[in-house]
């Protein structure tokens, strides 16, 4: 894992062997079953989206009236995020495994349980994120353009090329971190313009 300090951290382990050609080349139909589970799971119509089933409201009117972050709420935010970035990983051709609903795998996204957040910041933060928004907008197209490549490139030699794949991952980290500032709450502290 990435040494950062940033509380909000993820990264995918590099998979520095041959990665499955036959699953790689149909990657977006073997994903479909988990993509069904992981809609039904988060409530979301559009995985795009980003916050999906995410608890907001919940998290965010706790924080507002008692500055508090409900346990549970916040494990289930963690282990959806987890959950997610697995299945992302594996349509981003990150992992060739197919995604578990419990294990780790190879994608690691960790964040502490907050102890003491601002109670009016919660508030504005999917505000102040906008900048952040329009640069992951830009760097997403960038994203899909590096898993293209990538997806040729497996097919041919059976590896993922590293650059296209630390870029992807470090487009996926800086979206966690906006996403734990925003949406999960889990964190004050602004998130860096950074993939690293």
């Amino acid at each position: 894992m990435q040494t950062d300090t940033h509380p909000v951290r993820f990264d995918v382990d590099y998979p520095d062997r041959n990665l499955d050609r036959t699953t790689t080349a149909l990657r977006l139909v073997v994903a479909v079953p988990v993509l069904a589970v992981l809609a039904a799971v988060s409530g979301s119509r559009d995985l795009a989206a980003g916050a999906g089933g995410v608890l907001f409201l919940g998290p965010l009117l706790m924080l507002v009236a008692r500055g508090t972050y409900p346990r549970w709420w916040f494990d289930f935010n963690l282990e959806l995020q987890r959950f997610t970035n697995r299945v992302v990983a594996y349509v981003a051709l990150l992992d060739d495994r197919y995604p578990s609903t419990t294990e780790r795998q190879s994608v690691h996204l960790d964040y502490p349980e907050p102890e003491r957040l601002s109670r009016w910041l919660p508030l504005v933060k999917w505000l102040l994120a906008v900048p952040h928004y329009v640069v992951l907008a830009v760097l997403h197209v960038g994203a899909v353009v590096a898993v293209v490549a990538a997806w040729f490139a497996i097919l041919v030699t059976g590896r993922y090329p590293r650059p296209l794949f630390d870029y992807v991952t470090g487009v996926l980290r800086w979206s966690n971190r906006v996403t734990g500032y925003a949406f999960t709450l889990v964190t004050d502290r602004y998130p860096p313009f950074s993939l690293r």
